[in-house]
């Protein structure tokens, strides 16, 4: 009975009409504006997807790290002590910088990865050691009743594992979140450096206020002093110490970043095996002092050194390495008509790109100013407004050229990788992305890089190189507008010819075999 009343009730209530299939234009032509919908789409997730929520996410995480450490350090220091230890470990961050940065001229990395970086190992990392570390020796010293054991073992065991696992973090961050800039050893090198440059920045800082506040205590001051003792053995004998533990662990993801996805095994195990390295060796650092009285000295010459060595001479090495590959992997583009010959060989040396950037800033700036030599005496000299102007023309053909070469890097990277096999599905949309950047600013860093390649005798023609044809001015890369066109005419050795926009030829991208 129960199940005919409610057969009946359901019969009894109106029937909803249905959308038939004939009407969707029609119903779809009535849907108002959208700012005058009452049923909005809901937006699950999508915060988390937000660009300028992860970055606010990120710098608020970061802002608060610093203030926590900066009164944890202060309070430890003293007012007067932190702001001495911070004017001292500030000079050698300036040479730590310079150093990676040098490394990482090839292909840079993004300013945001490395002030990222740095922010995390001066603020997050050195906020987790301090905590992490305090509570472990406290912990030892409880358990053990022996406080001067405690701090041993935290110093050769708690300290390393917490520290190269905070620093590695961040390198682990970029790993996964800017794997398109993360692309093989050199740049883990790079961010493992700075992030540990921005942690031993922080170390630094209360080492020597400690150290100032003991000079305070005790009435000691000059070269005797407990504060130059140990700046001279923090900043002037170990700067590279902290970075030269971590750079270890970015190795490690970096050798991951260049191999191939299909080894799963071997991206694991090798960042893996690259924080046990930075561990063995941080704890080996530590505890050297405990050996013997003489043990940290035999520990930096016999150990610490030769490894620095054999690090350094790696990361130059892969520098180098990574220049090659622009003059093995980029002439298939110029014999598929995106290049010039010269362009590889350029590409390929540091002295030529620079060459390169100079002269089209030099050039560029002398049309846009009307600069011209008079052959009866020295020019006139060119009112301010036409050296602003020149100025700032000759700054936009610099850029041009300098992102021609850092879109060329990224190409020959991109193109190795593929063939290492450690490229996604989208290898062919990153291609044509990259050759299309390359071909708007062509027309302004081929004939500068062709200049540079004769000009350094890389690229040596059978006679002297004629000058460059003239050219408008380049009103903020005015020069993308103009195409290349080989005809029968084309030569290698000489510089590009300008030809009209629609003369340009059809982009062929030269595929790869799969």
């Amino acid at each position: 009975m129960m199940s005919d009343g409610s057969v009946q009730q359901r019969h009894s209530q109106p029937a909803v009409p249905l959308l038939e299939e004939q009407r969707v234009g029609e119903i779809l032509a009535a849907v108002p504006e959208r700012r005058h919908w009452r049923y909005r789409p809901r937006r699950v997730g999508m915060v988390w997807r937000s660009r300028t929520f992860r970055l606010a996410a990120v710098f608020t995480v970061l802002a608060l790290c610093g203030l926590a450490i900066l009164a944890l350090v202060r309070d430890q220091t003293g007012t007067q002590g932190f702001l001495v230890g911070l004017g001292l470990a500030v000079l050698p961050v300036p040479l730590l910088m310079a150093a990676f940065r040098w490394l990482d001229r090839v292909d840079p990395a993004p300013w945001r990865n490395l002030l990222f970086a740095f922010a995390w190992g001066a603020f997050a990392a050195a906020l987790v050691a301090i905590l992490a570390n305090s509570f472990a020796t406290r912990w030892i010293a409880t358990a053990t009743a022996d406080p001067s054991n405690a701090n041993t073992l935290g110093a050769t065991v708690i300290a390393p594992v917490v520290e190269e696992s905070a620093k590695a973090a961040a390198v682990l961050l970029i790993f996964l979140f800017r794997r398109r800039e993360f692309t093989g050893i050199v740049d883990g090198v790079v961010i493992a450096g700075i992030t540990a440059s921005g942690f031993a920045f922080t170390e630094n800082i209360l080492y020597l206020g400690n150290a100032f506040g003991e000079d305070q205590q005790i009435g000691t001051s000059g070269v005797v002093s407990v504060t130059a003792a140990t700046f001279f053995v923090r900043a002037v004998m170990s700067p590279f110490a902290h970075p030269l533990f971590t750079v270890l662990t970015g190795m490690g993801f970096g050798l991951a970043a260049a191999g191939s996805r299909r080894r799963r095994v071997r991206r694991v195990v090798l960042p893996l095996l690259g924080l046990v390295l930075a561990m063995g060796m941080h704890s080996l650092w530590n505890g050297s002092a405990v050996f013997s009285p003489y043990g940290f000295y035999a520990v930096y010459g016999v150990f610490m050194v030769p490894v620095f060595g054999l690090v350094t001479w790696l990361a130059i090495w892969s520098r180098v390495r990574e220049l090659r590959t622009l003059s093995a992997e980029l002439p298939a583009y110029a014999a598929a008509g995106w290049l010039t010959p010269a362009e590889p060989l350029a590409l390929s040396s540091m002295r030529a790109r620079g060459l390169a950037r100079d002269a089209a800033r030099q050039r560029y700036a002398a049309e846009a100013g009307g600069i011209r030599q008079s052959p009866y005496g020295p020019a006139p000299r060119p009112s301010a407004q036409a050296r602003a102007t020149a100025k700032a023309h000759g700054k936009a053909a610099a850029q041009a050229v300098a992102e021609y070469e850092s879109f060329a890097t990224s190409l020959a990277s991109l193109r190795l990788r593929a063939r290492r096999g450690a490229t996604g599905p989208d290898f062919a949309e990153r291609e044509l992305e990259l050759l299309h950047h390359l071909w708007q600013r062509r027309a302004v860093a081929a004939p500068a890089l062709a200049y540079a390649a004769q000009a350094t005798g890389r690229l040596r023609p059978a006679y002297p190189p004629p000058a460059w044809t003239a050219q408008p001015p380049h009103p903020q890369y005015a020069g993308y507008h103009h195409g290349y066109s080989p005809g029968p005419d084309y030569n290698p050795y000489l510089l590009p010819r300008q030809q009209p926009p629609h003369a340009a030829p059809d982009p062929v991208v030269r595929r790869m075999p799969r």
